[in-house]
């Protein structure tokens, strides 16, 4: 009886021990503010609750503070989540900058030409709902988020987690718990005006900030003892910083926030306010300050951090550290009801075979492709395990665009055609639902005008229209113009050249793959040349050199993995053009079917981060005794998208040197000193003459040279470029500037 009376005595002790300890640990609760790039001191404050061992059992999170909670809540470190963002180009995050790799060929020229482009309806110009439609970051937030995306319980995640976003109808907050992860941090996230509203279920959501920036109640609610908070508001402006609309909306926004903080931030248990002064919701390019900063701001409250991790009884459980995700089986496809597009359409842009394997880049190129048409206003998409065999079923939903004008708006200027403003009217479903029209007006120095129609189907053959009118007026060389006998007989050095050409073609397209196309076509043009400098007639006002219409029959083929048109990083180059010219009004009398073929091949390769070498040749020939030199090729000058025949070339003006055949080689080295800008240097050398390749010279030593150092700057509306051009044959220099897309 006595030892069952000790064995008894002893359960109670232990059990009432026990009960003590249980008591006695303490339940953490963590919540981050939002505040945008201001949010990267929440990675600084992780980091140190990490290294003192606190273990957090409950994370809530608002924007910013959603993405980084989320994160945290799903396994990763702050030291992982830390090298995750360095690897982040917020730019290209934020600002929906698809791969160039996505688009198709005319969906790459559409975007590398206009600076603006917005939405019209009903003879009305609409802004448009957002900067961005944030699906770089549904992107990157999948990818991250694979690991747990078997999990619709936001409570069963490493560490439960909840965030907040906003019902943009009734202005209710709405307390994200369930579904999928990265829709509901995405939606959190969704700040106003810079990303569009995010559908999940029947509501329409934006930033959890504009209600509820810091959810603090709503976390103690979940039953943890103490609160560990972070705030990274800003605080209100003084009348001298208040000088612009923005920021005076931004303070009038604020005065809920921070009154709201006031008593928040009393019940904080340990309140953690970063050093944000210097910073703003944009501020990426100051991770690294913002994240030190909230290391710094933490470390003031070490002590009590300490005494937090001293009273946890159960210290935190190492979680096993997470894969990065380099490939997945998409074993189907859940897509929601279309109106205008079929699944095929759908599956064609994505790339996908349902139980094919591929890399987690594909499926994203895949995403971009869909994107890329601009034929839906929202993509959202989420990954879930599949319950019949291994892999991913991804959950597709669409909303097709309703817009479907657009006004673009451009500016240019060169040497060459001097200042244009490009206005652009786009119509697509205009005949057909995979069709485009594009017409471009540009006013300035030299009226022109594009027109475009073209019928995607993808990888069969499409069908496109082009028109155009383009013109100009410049002082060339006589002899670019002019025939060794009407040299002789002419004693002019330059000649004051005014060029009018009207180019019509027809043709079909093909694409092997998204960055190679075969188009074959029929094409008319009209041709006049004309000048005042030489007249042949005491009667006449003018002398033209060329006055006729052409018919041919031409075919091309083109490869560009390039990575950016103006300043690429990386790729290859290939773009070849064959003309057979069957007809000619014959305004010389002289014409006789003849052939022009033409390459161009370039490759592009970094080293490092800042320095790239692009290495290029061309050349081109004539085939044929046809002795109008209209069409022959003429080089010289630096520009882009030049028309017929007409080449750059550093060291020479505009139109400088003529010949019915020609080779040339530029070597062009490119530092990008800082973001954007770019200081490069470039050698070229060439052969230009008549019967070149007949006579063996293309492949003598180059009887032209010429040399450039430049300052480029990549801006939203095209490069701003300055080069001083050199030759040693002329012994002349020469500024050659450039501002916004060519066209």
């Amino acid at each position: 009886m006595k030892n069952i009376l000790i064995v008894v005595a002893l359960f109670i002790s232990l059990f009432s021990l026990a009960q003590n300890q249980e008591q006695e640990d303490l339940k953490v609760g963590l919540v981050l503010s939002g505040g945008g790039a201001k949010g990267f001191a929440h990675i600084g404050v992780l980091k140190v609750i990490d290294s003192l061992g606190i273990r957090v059992d409950y994370v809530a999170g608002t924007s910013m503070g959603a993405i980084i909670g989320s994160m945290y809540a799903s396994g990763y470190s702050g030291k992982e989540i830390d090298s995750i963002i360095k690897s982040v180009n917020f730019d290209d995050l934020i600002g929906d900058n698809l791969p160039r790799k996505a688009k198709t060929f005319y969906e790459r020229d559409n975007s590398e030409k206009y600076a603006v482009s917005l939405p019209f309806r009903n003879f009305k110009v609409k802004l448009p709902r957002a900067l961005s439609r944030g699906q770089n970051i549904l992107s990157l937030l999948t990818k991250l988020t694979l690991h747990v995306s078997d999990v619709d319980d936001f409570s069963k995640l490493p560490i439960p987690f909840f965030c907040v976003a906003t019902d943009i109808e009734t202005g209710e907050a709405v307390y994200l718990d369930k579904g999928s992860l990265s829709q509901s941090v995405l939606a959190s996230g969704a700040f106003p005006s810079l990303f569009q509203p995010v559908r999940i279920d029947d509501k329409v959501l934006i930033d959890g900030g504009v209600v509820n920036n810091y959810p603090l109640d709503e976390l103690k609610a979940k039953g943890v003892d103490l609160i560990i908070g972070v705030d990274v508001q800003d605080d209100l402006e003084t009348r001298d910083n208040l000088q612009s609309a923005t920021k005076i909306l931004l303070q009038i926004n604020n005065y809920r926030t921070i009154n709201d903080l006031k008593t928040k931030s009393v019940k904080t248990d340990i309140y953690i306010k970063p050093d944000i002064t210097d910073f703003n919701v944009v501020s990426f390019d100051e991770g690294r300050v913002i994240i030190d900063n909230g290391v710094a701001a933490t470390n003031q409250h070490v002590d009590a951090l300490k005494e937090v991790a001293a009273k946890q009884i159960m210290k935190k459980k190492e979680l096993p550290r997470i894969k990065a995700v380099d490939s997945l089986k998409i074993t189907g496809v859940v897509l929601n009801d279309l109106e205008r597009y079929t699944r095929a359409y759908v599956l064609g842009k994505l790339k996908l075979k349902p139980g094919e394997k591929i890399s987690y880049s594909t499926f994203q190129e895949g995403v971009n492709n869909l994107a890329a048409t601009n034929n839906f206003e929202n993509i959202s998409f989420s990954l879930k395990p599949s319950t019949e065999e291994e892999g991913y079923l991804l959950h597709l939903n669409l909303r097709e665009s309703r817009l479907n004008t657009l006004l673009k708006v451009g500016i240019h200027y060169d040497d060459l055609y001097k200042s244009g403003v490009l206005l652009n009217v786009t119509q697509k479903k205009l005949l057909f639902n995979n069709d485009v029209a594009s017409l471009d007006f540009i006013v300035g120095d030299n009226i022109r005008y594009n027109f475009d129609y073209y019928i995607d189907k993808g990888f069969y053959w499409s069908v496109g229209v082009h028109s155009r009118y383009n013109q100009f007026q410049k002082n060339v060389a006589a002899e670019t113009i002019l025939t060794p006998d009407q040299l002789l007989a002419i004693n002019v050095n330059k000649i004051d050249v005014k060029l009018a050409d009207f180019t019509n073609q027809l043709y079909l397209q093909t694409l092997f793959r998204k960055d190679f196309s075969l188009t074959l076509g029929a094409e008319h043009k009209y041709l006049k040349i004309k000048t005042e400098t030489i007249l042949t007639d005491a009667n006449q006002e003018e002398t033209a050199f060329d006055n006729s219409n052409y018919l041919s029959l031409f075919g091309k083929l083109k490869l560009d993995t390039f990575d950016n048109k103006y300043f690429p990083n990386e790729g290859v180059y290939f773009d070849g053009d064959f003309h057979l010219y069957l007809y000619s009004s014959d305004f010389n009398d002289d014409f006789t079917e003849f052939s022009i073929g033409k390459a161009t091949i370039g490759y592009t390769k970094s080293f490092g981060d800042e320095f790239t070498v692009n290495l290029s040749t061309e050349g081109g020939f004539k085939i044929g005794e046809n002795k109008n030199r209209t069409l022959d090729f003429v080089i010289g000058g630096y520009g882009n998208s030049f028309i017929n025949n007409f080449e750059s070339f550093y060291g020479y003006d505009f139109l400088s040197l003529v010949g019915n055949s020609y080779v040339k080689g530029v070597i062009n080295l490119d530092y990008e000193f800082y973001k954007k800008n770019h200081v490069n240097f470039a050698a070229n050398y060439a052969n230009i003459e008549d019967g070149l390749f007949d006579s063996g010279e293309w492949f003598t030593s180059p009887d032209y040279s010429g040399y450039a150092v430049g300052y480029g700057l990549d801006t939203f509306f095209g490069p701003v470029e300055a080069k001083y051009s050199w030759s040693p044959e002329t012994k002349e220099g020469m500024w050659f500037f450039n501002v916004g897309f060519w066209f």
